[in-house]
């Protein structure tokens, strides 16, 4: 039961995800950004009360740049392609922490998914470089998101903290995605639509993930998580026209092998001392 709510929050956030690529030619990214942290954050207030300390403030800046950049790319590059790239950055930050060589390799193989994906062309026309920039920059932040998600969880702030990371996310979203968007932000039609993102991307699989957590193991966790792409590529085919082609699909297949070679790989023996807590990191919690 719980890996079904896992494989529900991975299709809902991607889906929520091709929702919100919808947005960009009335609003933009910038204001598809500002609209669905904000919206995201109001719901998160309401129902737990927002706690502000530096672990908060952190994760803040990380979701904001997460988010900003990652739509960014979404503006410029399908979105099975976008979510590839980016997740090289959690997958990345995993092998670094664990420090064994066979983790490298799984990076390598999901390197060598995104080069592939790089050099084909889309639909007659090569990737947007700039696109591609956007979603490697949005990877990093995935990284930086995990390492400061976890900064959070240990401090002992809960959901609480969450709240406030989020609101502090839409503070710095806002101003650009206001003056970017203007008055069409608020229209009726826009703020519905940015609703049914703020819930499909934030909402719906934060709940989802937390249920799932309590029982699944953080390798079957990390398994259900690594088919992000494969979902992504899903919802960009049903809901955007987006098909990509054989070989695009044969590339992403490979990140997602990697991701769960690496979900999958056995937990260092125990030591004497004991671990730090990134030690045991495989693969990133929701974004």
């Amino acid at each position: 039961m719980a890996v079904f709510l896992v494989l529900g929050s991975v299709i809902s956030l991607q889906f929520g995800a091709a929702f919100a690529s919808q947005l960009f030619g009335q609003i933009g990214a910038p204001g598809a950004t500002a609209l669905r942290l904000g919206i995201a954050a109001l719901l998160l207030a309401v129902v737990f009360r927002p706690k502000f300390r530096q672990e908060a403030l952190v994760l803040g800046m990380t979701m904001a740049g997460m988010n900003g950049t990652f739509y960014l790319a979404l503006d410029r590059i399908p979105l099975g392609v976008a979510v590839t790239i980016e997740f090289l950055g959690p997958l990345g930050l995993a092998a670094v922490l664990s420090r064994r060589p066979r983790d490298f390799v799984w990076v390598g193989l999901a390197l060598a998914g995104v080069v592939i994906l790089g050099v084909r062309e889309y639909t007659g026309a090569k990737l947007d470089l700039i696109g591609v920039a956007l979603a490697l920059l949005a990877a990093v932040f995935w990284a930086c998101y995990v390492l400061a998600g976890r900064k959070l969880a240990t401090a002992g702030l809960g959901s609480g903290g969450l709240a406030g990371a989020s609101l502090i996310a839409a503070a710095l979203t806002l101003p650009y995605g206001i003056s970017t968007a203007g008055a069409a932000l608020f229209e009726p039609k826009i703020l519905l639509l940015g609703t049914l993102v703020a819930l499909l991307a934030s909402a719906i699989p934060y709940t989802l993930e937390i249920r799932a957590l309590k029982t699944l193991q953080a390798s079957t966790f990390g398994v259900a998580l690594a088919l992000e792409p494969a979902a992504a590529a899903l919802a960009g085919a049903v809901l955007l026209g987006q098909h990509l082609s054989v070989v695009s699909l044969g590339a992403i297949a490979l990140v997602i092998t990697a991701g769960v070679g690496a979900a999958l790989r056995k937990p260092p023996a125990p030591r004497e001392t004991p671990a730090p807590p990134d030690a045991d990191l495989v693969l990133p919690v929701p974004r």
